[in-house]
């Protein structure tokens, strides 16, 4: 059985779209499984599907009003650079609403819906293939997996909008009686739960550099200052992440391919750019081709003999 994974990573997930496009439509490749955590929740059922060009139209699309319902941030350039700086009305409208986030995701969870839709759920509820989101329960301190197969299709649209809500900044979530919030604040990258679910070969998409060797601007103020330590503490999950990703894929004989970006693309992944979006989609889709061209070329020739 074959699996894709894709880690979370905000606006990064148009970098998965290119490379996972490159894998599907280039190389032919199709999966069984399909893990995905925050921005990865929103790319797996249309990649499960096989709707790539629609895809491509969502994550090229988007901006901040498309995923905030009360945006907490101001987006300002300088020097080339975009960074955040918080929006203080819509910060003091939360605190006197009693709210306990700096911001609302209703928006995003709307056009989860638009975009996906019933008649797509039920297609791929009967397809065969295993969908998992990944959610965090506060209130239970834990990691959950909600796969396809278990819900209907408002259940999995909340799962889906869950898992992307990065909280303190988006949405809250109560659903069943606990607390839910963004999936990468326990998992990232959920390698080791496609192998659990009898992944013998997994391909995963890692929203992140490699080597993580950069140096980082700090915010500037308090609230670009609280992005800055979140990002910091999701950085130390992933690598925590890959690790017991790539030792589970040892233990069990499993075939793992793994394909960061290849360099650092945005210091604030809640920052969503048309331009951007599109340039990363297509970096992704090149990045996947040459991967695996120097894999093929690095490979050593079969020995043929006769006996």
């Amino acid at each position: 059985m074959r699996a894709l994974v894709i880690s979370g990573g905000g606006s990064k997930g148009a970098f998965a779209g290119g490379v996972a496009q490159y894998l599907m439509q280039e190389q032919q490749k199709t999966y069984d499984i399909y893990v995905g955590t925050s921005t990865g929740s929103l790319l797996i059922p249309h990649l499960a599907n096989g709707q790539i060009d629609k895809l491509y139209e969502i994550y090229t699309n988007v901006n901040q009003r498309k995923i905030f319902s009360n945006n907490p941030f101001i987006v300002k350039k300088k020097h080339g650079r975009e960074y955040v700086t918080i929006n203080y009305m819509n910060v003091v409208w939360q605190l006197l609403k009693r709210k306990r986030t700096f911001g609302e995701s209703k928006s995003l969870r709307r056009n989860i819906r638009r975009d996906f839709l019933k008649e797509e759920f039920e297609i791929l509820k009967n397809s065969g293939k295993e969908i998992v989101v990944t959610v965090s329960n506060l209130s239970k301190n834990r990691v959950e997996y909600k796969s396809i197969k278990d819900f209907g299709y408002e259940d999995f649209c909340d799962w889906i909008w869950i898992s992307c809500n990065y909280i303190p900044f988006m949405s809250l979530a109560k659903k069943d009686g606990y607390e839910y919030a963004d999936g990468g604040l326990g998992c990232v990258v959920p390698i080791r739960e496609a192998i659990k679910r009898g992944a013998t070969e997994v391909d995963a998409i890692i929203l992140e550099d490699e080597n993580m060797e950069y140096n980082k601007v700090l915010g500037k103020n308090p609230f670009s200052l609280m992005v800055s330590l979140y990002s910091f503490v999701l950085d130390q999950i992933e690598t925590h992440d890959i690790v017991e990703g790539k030792l589970a894929a040892m233990n069990k004989n499993v075939k793992l391919n793994t394909y960061f970006t290849p360099t650092q693309l945005t210091e604030n992944s809640l920052v969503f750019n048309k331009k951007l979006m599109r340039e990363w989609w297509k970096l992704g889709f090149e990045y996947a081709e040459k991967k695996i061209k120097n894999t093929k070329d690095k490979t050593p020739p079969r020995l043929t003999g006769v006996l």
